[in-house]
C-alpha cells in the first residue's frame, strides 16, 4: 500500500527496507483500531507525513559516527522506526510514557526483526536522572512532542557532550527557536543548525533543528514535569 509510494519518492530504499516499512504501516493500521496512534492513515499521506518526514532529518555530516540514538516520546515509533529501517546498523532506544504504545512497539521490533532496538516505558524527566540514560546517546530525537523550550529540557540531558539533540518542527519553528535559545544554553547546548524541509506535494513550512551538545547538562535538570511545563527555563514568567 505505501510501498509503491515510497519506492517512487525515496529511490535509495532497497526491497527489504520497503517491505519493512510496508509491514510497519500495516501494524500501525491494525493497532489503530484499538488505540489512537495516528489520524494519518491514507497510504500517500502516511508515506509523506510520517515516513518521509521522519527521514528528512538524515544528514550524513550530523549522523557520521553516530552509534546510539534515543527517541523521546516516540509515540507510534516516529521518527525512530523509519530511521532504524533506513540505517539498521545504528542502535536505538525508544522511550514513551504510555505503556500501551510501548507494548505495541515491542511487537513492531519483534515482527520487523529490528535488532539493536530497545523500548522503555517511563517519563523522560525521570529516566534522564538515571546513569544508564544520562548523557549516553550520540543523538536524541523527538518529533511533535512539545514546544522546543520544553523539549530541550526533556532531551538534552540524554545527549553526550559532542552529540546532537534533533527536533522536528512546524511552521512556527523560528518563534519556537527564539523562545528556546536561553534554555538550550543553560542545558549545555551549543551551536544550532536549522534545515528547512519541504515534503512532497505539501506547501507548509517546517524544519529540522539540530542542537550540538557543548557541555554537560547541570545535574538539577531536567526539573519536575510541572515546572518544565509552567516555568519556562531562561525566561521570565
Amino acid at each position: 500500500m505505501i510501498r509503491g509510494e515510497l519506492a517512487k519518492l525515496i529511490p535509495a530504499l532497497d526491497e527489504a527496507q520497503l517491505d519493512k516499512l510496508e509491514k510497519f504501516y500495516r501494524l500501525v493500521l491494525e493497532q489503530n483500531r484499538v488505540m489512537n496512534l495516528t489520524t494519518i492513515t491514507e497510504p500517500h499521506d502516511f508515506a509523506v507525513k510520517h515516513v518521509i518526514d521522519s527521514l528528512s532529518a538524515w544528514d550524513e555530516k550530523i549522523f557520521q559516527g553516530v552509534e546510539k540514538i534515543s527517541d523521546i516520546g516516540t509515540g507510534a515509533g516516529f521518527p525512530a522506526i523509519p530511521l532504524k529501517i533506513f540505517r539498521p546498523q545504528i542502535k536505538f532506544c525508544l522511550i514513551d510514557s504510555l505503556n500501551k504504545r510501548v507494548e505495541f512497539l515491542k511487537r513492531v521490533v519483534e515482527e520487523l526483526e529490528l535488532d539493536g532496538t530497545e523500548i522503555f516505558h517511563g517519563r523522560a524527566e525521570e529516566l534522564a536522572k538515571q546513569k544508564i540514560f544520562r548523557e549516553q546517546f550520540d543523538a536524541v530525537t523527538s518529533r511533535a512532542v512539545a514546544r522546543l523550550n520544553v523539549l530541550a529540557e526533556y532531551c538534552l540531558p540524554f545527549v553526550k557532550v559532542g552529540g546532537h539533540f534533533i527536533a522536528w518542527k512546524g511552521k512556527n519553528f523560528r518563534e519556537e527557536l527564539d523562545e528556546a535559545r536561553a534554555a538550550i544554553k543553560i542545558l549545555g547546548g551549543g551551536k544550532i543548525f536549522v534545515r528547512e524541509v519541504t515534503l512532497p506535494a505539501l506547501d507548509d513550512s517546517r524544519a529540522v533543528i539540530y542542537v550540538n551538545k557543548k557541555i554537560s547538562t547541570p545535574e538539577k535538570y531536567p526539573r519536575r514535569e510541572n515546572l518544565i511545563r509552567t516555568k519556562n527555563l531562561g525566561m521570565r514568567n
